[in-house]
């Protein structure tokens, strides 16, 4: 977990919240010292871990392609917690076909959501962040989003696109001092993911050079160190938190080789 001061002065917002990923990192930055809104559509998940977290954290029902809904939440986080600094972009859908198979409303589904739901975020929340004196946006794209990976037809090309849209934005905001990262997890374990039938622990996934796939806790370490005051002069970068897997393909050493 964060230093419990290290995120003294973040007010963010983590789409998403309500468990996974979301939820690590709504922890991690409470128990850093900061503020939480978790903002998802699991309405019964997000408000059990907002009471969880208790004071420092609230709970609102945000479906991230709805741009109305994205200014109620950002109007909860300034009128709880004073202003806002800090935006997880998490929310996201995923999907196994390939290209010839996609249905062509699921593809754009996947892309409002997991693209034009970044964008919406994005776009609520520069007003209040420029009014705080800056921010961090940190946009949850993927392993997916730095190779191309067959069967991930829409959610690939959209986490490219989250990729290239940060680095878009870092640029533009960069003089109001909000800066713009991307986060590329691998295979990480969580409800979600478990469902098709990943295992933790060491050895169990040979695809990455470090033989076992993520914990939600080590994605959720990188988004708090991106929010946090040691990221100051980070922007724009793009921070692979995959075991190595978009590195290259695994080898297997032998002693006296």
């Amino acid at each position: 977990m964060a230093d419990s001061d290290s995120l003294s002065d973040v007010v963010a917002i983590v789409t998403g919240g309500s468990r996974g990923l979301g939820a690590s990192m709504a922890r991690h930055i409470v128990a850093g010292g900061g503020k939480v809104v978790i903002a998802d559509v699991l309405d019964d998940e997000g408000k059990q871990l907002a009471a969880e977290l208790g004071d420092a954290a609230r709970y609102t029902h945000l479906d991230v392609t709805d741009r109305a809904q994205w200014d109620a939440a950002v109007a909860l986080t300034v009128a709880e917690f004073g202003k806002i600094t800090g935006l997880v972009n998490n929310a996201g859908i995923s999907t196994g076909q390939f290209i010839e198979h996609e249905p062509l409303e699921h593809f754009r589904t996947v892309l409002d959501v997991n693209l034009v739901g970044v964008f919406n975020g994005i776009q609520a929340v520069i007003a209040p962040m420029r009014a705080a004196g800056g921010g961090s946006i940190v946009n949850i794209s993927s392993a997916a989003g730095l190779m191309g990976l067959a069967l991930t037809a829409g959610y690939g090309a959209s986490k490219w696109a989250v990729r290239g849209l940060s680095k878009i934005a870092a640029v533009e905001l960069g003089t109001d001092r909000i800066r713009v990262n991307s986060v590329h997890p691998g295979m990480t374990y969580t409800p979600m993911t478990a469902q098709v039938g990943i295992q933790q622990g060491e050895g169990n996934y040979p695809n990455t050079p470090m033989g076992r796939v993520g914990e939600a806790d080590e994605i959720a370490g990188a988004v708090t160190y991106l929010l946090s005051r040691a990221a100051s002069y980070v922007t724009g970068a793009e921070i692979a938190v995959d075991g190595g897997w978009t590195t290259g393909p695994t080898v297997k050493y032998v002693m006296g080789q």
